[in-house]
Parts: structure tokens; C-alpha cells; sequence
């Protein structure tokens, strides 16, 4: 016998909506009232629903404004329990580890699908995120940006859902090293860019690796001197 409440029946019916409407991440929702009436539950219902698919990352309430789909598509914020990891220094490892095995080809996916808003987008990350390393600032915010836009431009669902264990990834390494490296950001960055806009896939494979390896083959060194 199914033990669920009206309001996470109604959750689901939600979900449906959001489908069918074709509701894109950042876009309004119908008000409470209007979903009561689509629905035909009670707006009580209509709220307890809302605030099982805002516990899921599903939507988000903004107060005065009205009720968006969130731009999380539903993913956890630490869906991999990164934060209870007691050996920070090995998950730092690790992360790199999986980048390695995942943006590569990442990246291809990017310069083959990648649209032209897309790219724009990529580029003006790319020049703020040097901006930042002219300017000798924290660009750690930034890089996470970048590496998060390049998984947008791959078009692919599943790639885009793997955004979270992307940043965890890029704020941990940013963390863990002692200082941050400039000169090879920039080129590495760079040469990211350029070969996604050039719709060059296998480049791109290539240039990512490249940046990552030599993130992982500093952080390691860093290890050693300790």
C-alpha cells in the first residue's frame, strides 16, 4: 500500500507539468492559484508540493517574485557526499582523477555541439576569468564557470547533471593548493577555448587533459615538499 502524502502525489504531477510545458531551468511558474486550478488540488496541497520540489532542487521560490525552475535541474547540492570526507587531500586526488576521465571528453562533446550563444558565453567567462589573473584576484569562482559552461555547451543531459562533482572538483582543487597559478591558466584556458570554437573535438580532448594534468602533477608535487 503506497504511503504517500497528496501534496508528494501532487509533487509528481508538478514534475509532469514541468515536462510537458516544456518549462526551461530559470523560467516561471504558473502562481499557486493558477497550479491549484490545473491541478485541481487545494493551493495547501499546491504548497506542501512546492516545497518537497524546492528539497530537491527541482524549483526555487523567490519571495515577492514568484516560483522558477531551478537552474540545478534537480541535482543535490553535495550529491556525492563530498563534504563528510574526512581525507581531504586524497579526494582532492581522486576528483582529479575522475575530471581526467570525464572533461576530456567533455570538451569534445563541446566543440562538436556547442551553439553560438554557447561559445559567446564560454568566451566572455574565459576573458573575465583573465581579467581576475591581471588583476592578481581570487578566480577560482570564475574557473569553476568555465569548466561548468564547457559541460553546457556538450548538450548532452547526463554530462550536464554531472556539473556538481565538476565544481566540487574545480573549489577543491582551488582549496587544497597553496597558491594560485597564473601564467598556465591563462594559456591552458586559452587554448580550451580556442579549440572548442574552432569545432575541433579532438583538441579540445587534448587541451583539457593537458590543463588537468598539470593541475594534478602540481597538486602531487605539492604533497611531496610537505
Amino acid at each position: 500500500m503506497e504511503n504517500r502524502t497528496l501534496g508528494e502525489k501532487t509533487a509528481d504531477e508538478l514534475i509532469r507539468l514541468i515536462r510537458e510545458k516544456g518549462y526551461r531551468p530559470g523560467q516561471k511558474l504558473p502562481t499557486e492559484y493558477e497550479l491549484s486550478g490545473l491541478l485541481n488540488v487545494s493551493r495547501n496541497t499546491i504548497r506542501e508540493a512546492l516545497r518537497v520540489l524546492v528539497s530537491r532542487n527541482i524549483i526555487n521560490i523567490r519571495q515577492g517574485s514568484g516560483t522558477f525552475v531551478s537552474l540545478k535541474n534537480g541535482v543535490a547540492d553535495d550529491p556525492l557526499g563530498f563534504s563528510l570526507v574526512e581525507d581531504q587531500k586524497k579526494l582532492v586526488l581522486d576528483l582529479l582523477q575522475v575530471r581526467c576521465i570525464l572533461e576530456p571528453q567533455i570538451a569534445a562533446l563541446a566543440a562538436e555541439n556547442a551553439q553560438a550563444d554557447d561559445l559567446e558565453t564560454l568566451r566572455t567567462i574565459c576573458e573575465e576569468l583573465e581579467r581576475l589573473i591581471q588583476e592578481s584576484k581570487d578566480f577560482s569562482q570564475k574557473d569553476q564557470e568555465f569548466h561548468v559552461q564547457i559541460a553546457k555547451c556538450s548538450h548532452n543531459i547526463v554530462m550536464s547533471n554531472l556539473i556538481p562533482t565538476i565544481s566540487a572538483g574545480v573549489t577543491a582543487f582551488s582549496l587544497a593548493v597553496s597558491q594560485q597559478e597564473y601564467v598556465q591558466t591563462v594559456k591552458s584556458h586559452r587554448d580550451i577555448l580556442q579549440a572548442i570554437r574552432a569545432r575541433r573535438p579532438v583538441e579540445a580532448q587534448q587541451a583539457m587533459l593537458l590543463h588537468l594534468l598539470y593541475n594534478q602533477s602540481r597538486f602531487l608535487e605539492e604533497l611531496n615538499n610537505l
